[in-house]
């Protein structure tokens, strides 16, 4: 069976309305009907300035690129290339910088972009949120002592949309000290990304040499196909 963890996390905003009418009528004898009536006329423009419309900001538009972080070493290049050719034949590069890969599936065309995990390259990582439809985040399920410093980055991104669907790929499920997507879920405090994500764990391993795909590794990939062909 595919290790796949889906957990829809879909809020419903509470609206509280209320309204209180209050009428107070004051018999004002005293007063000449010229003074009332300039009241009266006071009165109207205030009550026509309150009902003006507010101003409304549009919407920001959906974006259209995958976007693909996790921290340097997490094997967030690797994953790609098997996404892109199904395999991995040789060892890649860590990404230094930028890394942008198309994939093509029938009419639809991914835009994937992954930007290093590095310290230096984790400032830009929020610069490009504006841009993504989706964000994929890789995490080197073996390497337990760097979980708080990935939850940290992964907590700092999610508040700025918070609408934006998430897919965590707990990868090197193949090592030793790798956790399970269990573990890694608590680690992550995944249950506090907020009510309006769409949350998908995914454990996931690369092997260089391997003529087929991993299971799990699939199973990302035909979701994250799924997720940018839907409206």
């Amino acid at each position: 069976m595919p290790a796949a963890r889906e957990i829809g996390m879909m809020g419903a905003a509470l609206a509280l309305t209320g309204g209180v009418a209050c009428a107070v009528c004051y018999l004002m004898r005293a007063h000449k009907p010229e003074k009332r009536a300039k009241e009266e006329a006071h009165q109207t423009t205030k009550t026509s300035t309150a009902q003006k419309q507010p101003i409304i900001k549009e919407p920001r538009t959906a974006g259209t690129q995958v976007l693909f972080l996790g921290l340097d070493g997490a094997g967030k290049t690797s994953l790609l290339h098997c996404f892109a050719t199904g395999s991995l034949e040789q060892d890649v590069s860590p990404t230094q910088g930028f890394n942008a890969v198309s994939i093509n599936k029938e009419a639809l065309q991914i835009e994937f972009l992954e930007i290093g995990g590095t310290e230096n390259l984790r400032d830009y990582w929020q610069k490009y949120l504006c841009k993504a439809r989706l964000l994929v985040f890789v995490v080197d399920s073996a390497d337990a002592e760097r979980f708080s410093l990935a939850k940290h980055h992964l907590h700092q991104l999610l508040p700025a949309d918070p609408c934006l669907p998430l897919v965590l790929l707990a990868n090197k499920q193949d090592l030793p000290a790798a956790r399970g997507i269990t573990d890694l879920y608590e680690a992550l405090e995944l249950g506090n990304v907020g009510d309006g994500h769409r949350l998908s764990v995914i454990g996931t391993q690369v092997k260089k040499g391997k003529s087929e795909t991993n299971t799990g590794v699939q199973d990302a990939r035909d979701l994250i196909i799924e997720m940018m062909s839907g409206d």
